[in-house]
């Protein structure tokens, strides 16, 4: 099977290329802006037209798009995952033999969703901020556009390779620093929220499925469990190894060492949502300005419709991504 990838070059791409690569079934052609791409070709800048000729020379049968912008200026979000993705929907439409698309969406284009309770596939999208809009705005046009198409809603990614802006991206190099200068806290932002924590070399596997398979429309793709964010955090300072303080914004949190219990008690099926700590608002309701304070996949359609269920546990990820970062020169 002929793919073609965009976006091999980021987080969830380079992975994506790494999966497929090791399928001796695929060939695999990736068209990007860097030299390192086959096809060089900016989806922000280049015309529908100029793509599709590039179809016709390639043929694939399946173009995956991991291309996207996660940070920046509302011009580059809607540049990047709205603009850029009707020039990618309008290249396949005009081209001699159209490709399946496989198109990996965002868990904020749903926006704040009841605590407690999986999101599922059905739910109507709320996005707050440029990203949830951006991203939503290009789903719709994927959905929108008559293509054999399947749009991979992906949630919280981590795992190695994860970008420094990145929660624990950064929270991995603050740790780091901390140890190296022998300092006694790290600070990182609010860490109340619940996260439904997905590893990228899942994600990858998810978007290989998908490739291969006739599903279409939304499918969720995250682990199917709520994890506090200050409890995966402590899975990864566990990992290094750090026995100072984390400090969120301007309190302090003791860890697991410190208050001398294990941070498995706090994992999925210990606590609940609606018991109301550390403030969590169990209706999924933010107050104006607080981050969505819950997100959890219902991921029984990629489990039915793509054979898909995650392999790399939430401890193992955040460890590979301690490994990485404490091994970076």
């Amino acid at each position: 099977m002929r793919v073609l990838l965009l976006g091999a070059d980021g987080f969830i791409g380079r992975r994506v290329t790494d999966r497929l690569l090791m399928d001796q079934e695929l060939q695999v052609t990736v068209l990007g802006r860097r030299d390192s791409a086959d096809i060089r070709f900016d989806l922000t800048t280049g015309s529908p037209g100029a793509l599709a000729r590039f179809l016709d020379a390639v043929v694939p049968q399946v173009v995956i798009n991991c291309a996207g912008a996660t940070y920046g200026s509302s011009r580059t979000l809607i540049r990047s995952n709205t603009l850029a993705v009707a020039t990618v929907c309008e290249a396949i439409r005009r081209s001699r033999e159209p490709a399946r698309l496989v198109h990996v969406g965002s868990a904020a284009e749903y926006g704040p969703v009841p605590g407690g309770v999986p999101v599922s596939e059905q739910a109507e999208p709320r996005p707050v901020g440029p990203y949830g809009v951006s991203k939503l705005a290009g789903t719709e046009l994927v959905l929108a556009s008559g293509l054999d198409a399947a749009v991979l809603r992906v949630f919280d990614v981590v795992g190695p390779g994860a970008p420094t802006a990145s929660l624990f991206g950064r929270l991995a190099e603050g740790l780091r620093r901390a140890l190296e200068r022998d300092e006694s806290q790290v600070r990182m932002p609010d860490l109340s929220g619940y996260r439904d924590f997905v590893d990228v070399r899942d994600v990858a596997r998810a978007i290989r499925a998908a490739a291969v398979s006739a599903a279409t429309g939304v499918i969720n793709i995250g682990s199917g469990h709520a994890v506090r964010a200050r409890d995966a955090a402590q899975l990864l300072v566990r990992a290094s190894g750090f026995e100072g303080a984390i400090v969120e914004e301007n309190r302090q949190v003791l860890l697991p060492a410190q208050v001398g219990g294990p941070v498995g008690d706090h994992l999925p099926g210990h606590h609940l949502p609606g018991h109301r700590m550390d403030g969590h608002r169990p209706e999924g309701r933010p107050a104006p300005g607080e981050p969505v304070p819950w997100r959890q996949a219902d991921v029984r359609t990629a489990r039915d419709r793509l054979g898909w269920r995650t392999q790399v546990p939430l401890e193992e990820s955040l460890g590979d991504v301690w490994l990485e970062t404490a091994c970076r020169v």
